[in-house]
């Protein structure tokens, strides 16, 4: 071999590892991010009881770490450009444990909601800053791999947390709150620390003004809105489908929901082939065939097995749709990047308001067939906003060169 060729055979490897110590590192954040959103899911009405108020009440938490989150996202991009990426995950990390243990030591429902606050910061800075350091950390031919790792993180909460939490919380649902979004923050601090040294990049970026002030991402952002408001609904009323439908257990239910996590990681790995192509098709076609996938488990609950696999090929196209929509974003030119990035980090959270409250409404009307026509109208809606092809030149269709030379590779 020749020095040439052992020096090249040499940076190959570094570059292999590094990628693989951001992905990792990136994994974990996002990880963490979603250890928290779930943290009470399997023990809400433990909780409910504890704090003396009812389910509903309790269910709140929800919605203001949501709108603590939703909120932060839309502010992102004016802390971008004077934080690095790292040290914007090694706070929200450490913010994120501060606020796991003081969820854990509530004394009262008003201490446990005042606590989601920071809870949902953390969340959004995890979710924006983990996803827009897979542009920034790597070569751009790694990009496309670091960041389906990091998207399984949130996925690799749910099949490890449901579990973990369900079984704490036969003791105290404030155990979860320590075993999960603690550790795991903790885990994500500690990985991340060695990168919170690195400077802010050089540039300085749009403001939110000037991302919706174009009319092709304008329109994307909105799809994008409907389309994580139809799959947030789907996962608010899964599990309820299931267990009233057929009267299983909700440890039998978390185990079908863990299924579809599964399969979820699956369609994100699948998906990584189409990130190169025009991404307004690949998304439309993906929104059409979740609002048929929804509008089956709604209707079609023939039997537990039927409606796991029905739910299975959802999250597998979801997984898909996730990860071409946040190579989009991370497609974007650098001095709209963060800010792109961060407002769909803001639809994702603001999307359980739509999600949940029309399936909410839809549930009362007429049953989780209802529900499930109301999700697939909503991914109908999406997929028709992408369908004309708008003539800004940073639209989703006219992008698509720039996706290929950015994330395809």
């Amino acid at each position: 071999m020749t020095s040439l060729e052992a020096t090249t055979t040499d940076t190959t490897k570094s570059t292999s590892g590094a990628y693989r110590a951001v992905s990792l590192t990136l994994f974990a954040s996002l990880f963490a991010s979603q250890a928290a959103v779930i943290a009470m899911s399997p023990v809400l009405a433990e909780a409910a009881s504890d704090l003396h108020v009812s389910t509903a009440e309790a269910g709140q938490v929800r919605t203001i770490t949501g709108l603590a989150a939703g909120i932060t996202a839309l502010l992102f991009g004016t802390v971008a450009r004077r934080v690095g990426s790292g040290r914007q995950l090694l706070a929200a990390s450490a913010l994120l444990a501060v606020a796991a243990l003081a969820s854990a030591a509530a004394p009262s429902f008003p201490f446990l909601a005042l606590a989601q606050v920071p809870v949902g910061v953390a969340v959004a800075v995890l979710t924006t800053a983990g996803t827009l350091a897979a542009a920034e950390w790597v070569a751009p031919e790694h990009r496309t791999r670091t960041l389906s790792w990091a998207l399984v993180g949130q996925p690799a909460a749910w099949i490890v947390g449901m579990p973990v939490i369900g079984v704490l919380g036969e003791r105290s649902w404030r155990y979860g709150w320590l075993a999960l979004p603690l550790s795991a923050a903790v885990v994500a601090g500690i990985l991340v620390a060695g990168r919170a040294r690195r400077a802010p990049v050089g540039y300085r970026p749009t403001n939110v003004h000037g991302v919706l002030g174009d009319p092709g991402l304008a329109r994307w952002l909105a799809s994008e809105l409907l389309a994580n408001g139809a799959w947030a609904g789907t996962l608010v009323y899964a599990g309820a489908l299931l267990t009233e439908s057929y009267g299983i257990s909700a440890r039998l239910t978390g185990g079908l929901l863990a299924v579809g996590a599964v399969s979820y990681v699956i369609g994100n790995f699948t998906s990584r082939r189409l990130v190169g192509r025009d991404p307004q098709r690949v998304l439309s076609l993906f929104a059409v065939l979740l609002a048929v996938g929804d509008g089956f488990f709604g209707t079609a609950r023939t039997g537990v097995a039927t409606s796991t696999a029905v739910f299975a090929a959802a999250a597998f196209l979801a997984g898909g749709r996730t990860l071409v929509a946040s190579a989009f974003a991370l497609s974007m030119p650098p001095e709209i990047r963060p800010t792109v990035t961060a407002l769909r980090a803001a639809t994702m959270q603001f999307g359980y308001f739509v999600g949940s409250s029309a399936g909410g409404i839809a549930l009362a009307v007429g049953g989780y067939g209802a529900v499930g026509a109301t999700m697939a109208t909503l991914f109908l809606a999406a997929a028709a906003i992408l369908g004309s092809r708008p003539a800004s030149r940073s639209a989703p269709p006219a992008a698509t060169g720039r996706l290929q030379g950015a994330s395809a590779k």
